[in-house]
């Protein structure tokens, strides 16, 4: 059975909800940010890291930020199946939470500790299953297009042509993020070296990114 579009200032209204939502996500995981950068880089937070022994304290620290972590991931998960009213709803705003999340994470950070200086400045973006690690603009980049592919689902669902995939298309997809998060992790175990940045591979990221929406055009074709 198919389910009745609903009226479009409705549909502006659960995305305007669920953006207000993500941004203030992205505040929540500034402000830990925050206190961990207090805890673990008194110092300050530069590239290359300083390493710090692993104590009994410090290793249950970092257990409970890669719970934390995980947690975020569900909370998403969770706020996007309860936002759409279809698959492809739930998985645009899935990827509109998390894009204005990551975006607005920088955001927030700006505004309480002026960092990032450059949109170029490196960060650690996650920890699991290793600590993810690259240029900023990277992941926004990442979300950018997440924003753009949300906007074009919603926009074909409410207009009764949704986007068709395949299996193999998810295969795809799949394909493309793991090449993107590989890029993320082949620096992460290097970020205390003086040569971190040169395991960053922008090339390796583009092919990830590329892929994703050279595949995503592909479906926008299909009839």
């Amino acid at each position: 059975m198919t389910v009745p579009a609903k009226p479009l200032s409705a549909t502006i209204l659960s995305c305007g909800l669920v953006a207000t939502l993500a941004i203030a996500f992205g505040y929540i995981e500034a402000a830990v940010v925050v206190y961990l950068r207090q805890i673990f880089h008194p110092g300050g937070f530069a590239f290359p890291l300083v390493s710090f022994p692993l104590t009994a304290e410090s290793r249950n620290l970092l257990l409970v930020e890669v719970g934390r972590e995980a947690a975020t991931i569900i909370l998403i998960f969770a706020a996007a199946i309860l936002s759409g009213r279809n698959r492809q709803q739930r998985v645009a705003y899935f990827m509109t939470i998390f894009a204005v999340w990551d975006i607005f994470y920088y955001v927030w950070l700006k505004v309480l500790l002026g960092w990032p200086a450059s949109i170029m400045d490196w960060d650690v973006f996650f920890l699991i299953p290793v600590p993810w690690a690259g240029p900023v603009l990277a992941p926004v980049l990442v979300s950018l297009a997440l924003l753009i592919f949300a906007g074009l689902i919603i926009y074909r669902d409410r207009a009764a042509k949704p986007i068709m995939t395949t299996l193999w298309d998810w295969f795809g997809f799949c394909a493309a993020g793991f090449i993107v998060v590989a890029s993320f992790c082949i620096p992460g175990p290097h970020i205390s070296q003086a040569d971190y940045a040169s395991y960053f591979s922008w090339v390796l990221f583009a092919i990830g990114l590329l892929a994703a929406v050279a595949l995503f055009a592909k479906c926008l074709r299909r009839q």
